[in-house]
C-alpha cells in the first residue's frame, strides 16, 4: 500500500511540474497546422460499363491526404477548426486494366475537446465538411471523367499535440470520414481514415 502511494505522489508531482511551464503563460488564442499523411478508404466501390461491361467491382488504395487548417481556441479545453485540403485513391479491378481515381477537395468544419497536459495535449474532434469530388476512370475501353461532385459528410477522430513552446507544436491525428458523393447513379462511398503528421503555429 505504501508503494503505490509513493508511486501515485510521484506521478503526480511529475504531472505538476509539466503542466507548470505551460500553465505559466496563456497560450495564444489562434493557430494554423499543416497536416500530411494517408487516406485510407475503408470500402471497394463499384463501377458501371468499366471496360464495356455491366458492373466491376474495384479495390480502393491509400492515397495521399493534406490539409491546411486555421483554428481558434474558445477555452483552453476547446478549439474551433476551419480547414481545405485534397486527398486521393486509386481503384483498380483484379483481372482487368484499367483503374479510377477519386480526387477529392474537403473543406471542413471541426470542433475539438482538448485536455491540456503541459507539453502533452490529446483532444477528441468532431465535425461537418463539404467533399468537392472528381472520379476519372481511364485505361480501359473508354475513359471516363466524372463531373464535380459536392456533397456533405461527417467526421469524428481524435489526435494529440506536443507543444514545444506556447507558439509552436507537432502532432498526429486519425480521423474516420462518412460520405457519398453520386456520378451519373453511381455511388461512391469516400469512407475511410485520414491520418496526419502536423504543424503548427499559434499567433
Amino acid at each position: 500500500m505504501k508503494t503505490n502511494n509513493i508511486l501515485f505522489l510521484a506521478l503526480a508531482v511529475l504531472l505538476i511540474c509539466i503542466a507548470s511551464p505551460a500553465a505559466a503563460e496563456d497560450k495564444p488564442a489562434n493557430y494554423v497546422a499543416f497536416k500530411g499523411g494517408i487516406y485510407s478508404p475503408s470500402l471497394s466501390h463499384d463501377v458501371n460499363n468499366f471496360n464495356g461491361g455491366s458492373t466491376t467491382h474495384l479495390d480502393s488504395k491509400t492515397g495521399f491526404a493534406g490539409e491546411v487548417a486555421l483554428g481558434h481556441y474558445f477555452l483552453p479545453m476547446l478549439a474551433l477548426e476551419l480547414g481545405a485540403g485534397y486527398f486521393q485513391s486509386k481503384g483498380s479491378p483484379a483481372a482487368e486494366p484499367g483503374d479510377t481515381m477519386l480526387k477529392v477537395v474537403p473543406l471542413v468544419a471541426t470542433g475539438k475537446v482538448l485536455l491540456p497536459l503541459g507539453i502533452f495535449e490529446p483532444y477528441g474532434l468532431f465535425g461537418i465538411g463539404a467533399y468537392v469530388t472528381d472520379l476519372d476512370v481511364s485505361g480501359n475501353t473508354g475513359n471516363f471523367h466524372g463531373s464535380t461532385k459536392i456533397t456533405y459528410g461527417l467526421h469524428a477522430g481524435g489526435g494529440f499535440n506536443i507543444n514545444f513552446s506556447n507558439s509552436m507544436f507537432v502532432g498526429v491525428e486519425g480521423k474516420y470520414l462518412w460520405a457519398e458523393p453520386s456520378f451519373g447513379g453511381q455511388h461512391i462511398r469516400l469512407d475511410g481514415f485520414t491520418t496526419t503528421a502536423d504543424l503548427g503555429f499559434r499567433f
